[in-house]
C-alpha cells in the first residue's frame, strides 16, 4: 500500500485504530498485554471465556515476535494476526486481512 511519506508514519498507528474500532463495534473490550521485558500485543479479547491475543501489521514485515512471546508464556487455544496478508490457519495461529476485521 502506498502512503505519502508523512501518512506513512502512522499508518501502522491508522491499523490498530481501525481494529479497534471493528473489535468494539462487535461487542468486544479491548486490552492490550505488555511483558516485563517490553514485548506487547496489540489487542486482548475475551471470547466465550477464553482470552485471545491479537497482533496488528500494517507492514509487509508481518512478524510478531511479542505474540510468539504471548503464545509461549500464555498458551491460548489460539491467536489472530491481522495484516495485508490473505487468511491462513497454522497450529494455534490464525491470520485475517485487515479488510476483514469485522469477521473477528
Amino acid at each position: 500500500m502506498y502512503l505519502p511519506a508523512d501518512l506513512n508514519d502512522f499508518k501502522g498507528d491508522m491499523a490498530e485504530n481501525y481494529v479497534c474500532i471493528q473489535l468494539a463495534v462487535n461487542g468486544y473490550s479491548c486490552y492490550y498485554w505488555m511483558s516485563n521485558r517490553g514485548a506487547e500485543v496489540d489487542f486482548v479479547i475475551q471470547r466465550d471465556g477464553k482470552i485471545i491475543p491479537i497482533e496488528v501489521k500494517s507492514a509487509e514485515n508481518v512478524m510478531a515476535k511479542s505474540l510468539a512471546t504471548y503464545i509461549r508464556t500464555y498458551r491460548p487455544d489460539y491467536a489472530i494476526k491481522l495484516s495485508t496478508k490473505n487468511f491462513w490457519s497454522e497450529d494455534n495461529k490464525k491470520a485475517v486481512p485487515l479488510y476483514a476485521a469485522f469477521c473477528i
